[in-house]
């Protein structure tokens, strides 16, 4: 929906009845195999990053002799600051594997480009390089650092108030309160990024060049030329499928990263 011209859908339902009459069941999986190879790297990563920043910024509390007896307590503009770095390291490796993603899924059945996520990578490389494999890194880049600043303050916030209200330790907080900060922190992730995730979109499915169909000249340019063509709604299309499936996303997310945490700390 993000990316279809404007007019194409009226809605999810819409879209999702289209997809099947013209494309069978099967479309609905195109290009899965590209982010379920690449989320494994991409959560470890995320919360490789995370962890160490908040280490490190633990060390400097203790120093400083703020964030209680072992300095765990963030600020606001700590725990922002330590997301946006997870979301910018983590980007290094989201924004080509999404890209492959949404090449293989928006290209036509009847004259398909890519046979597989190998192959397009391939043709990708072989014709337009890195840069080719890593268009649309700007908006992508842009996206995690916000996206992910405001989605691990969200949960570490609500983390921190349920155990200084509760007056217990992190381990001790119940996975179904995880699974309830998870899913309130992916509605501040995408509350954040949602415009940004569709230019995003839009530049990684926008040609490679005039002669292949090009639009955007730049990610600034799509910004634009989006506004100009289609308003507010241009910047919001598809949101509603994206928040149903959210929280059951991000819920499970913290949920198994909490008891992950568990198992190796215990």
């Amino acid at each position: 929906m993000q990316t279809a011209p404007k007019g194409t859908y009226s809605g999810a339902l819409s879209c999702a009845t289209g997809i099947l009459k013209n494309e069978g069941p099967l479309a609905f999986y195109k290009g899965t195999l590209t982010p379920l190879l690449g989320i494994g790297v991409c959560v470890s990563i995320q919360f490789g990053a995370l962890e160490s920043t908040k280490r490190y910024m633990a060390a400097s509390n203790i120093a400083a002799g703020r964030g209680g007896p072992e300095g765990k307590i963030l600020t606001p503009t700590q725990l922002v600051t330590a997301g946006a770095i997870a979301g910018l390291s983590n980007g290094v490796v989201s924004g080509p594997v999404e890209h492959i993603r949404i090449r293989l899924q928006t290209q036509s059945e009847k004259n398909r480009l890519y046979n597989g996520p190998w192959d397009a990578i391939k043709k990708i490389y072989r014709a337009h390089g890195i840069q080719g494999i890593y268009k649309g890194q700007v908006a992508t880049l842009a996206r995690e650092a916000v996206g992910y600043g405001a989605y691990f303050w969200a949960y570490e916030e609500l983390i921190q108030r349920h155990m200084s209200k509760r007056g217990i330790k992190r381990e001790e907080v119940s996975p179904g309160y995880a699974v309830l900060f998870g899913a309130a922190a992916g509605y501040a992730l995408w509350a954040c990024i949602y415009p940004i995730d569709v230019i995003k979109s839009r530049m990684q499915t926008d040609g490679f060049s005039p002669s292949e169909g090009q639009k955007y000249k730049s990610t600034l340019h799509c910004v634009k030329t989006v506004w100009r063509n289609e308003g507010i709604n241009g910047f919001t299309r598809g949101l509603g499928p994206t928040l149903v499936r959210s929280p059951f996303a991000n819920g499970a997310t913290f949920v198994f990263f909490e008891l992950a945490s568990r198992f190796l700390n215990g």
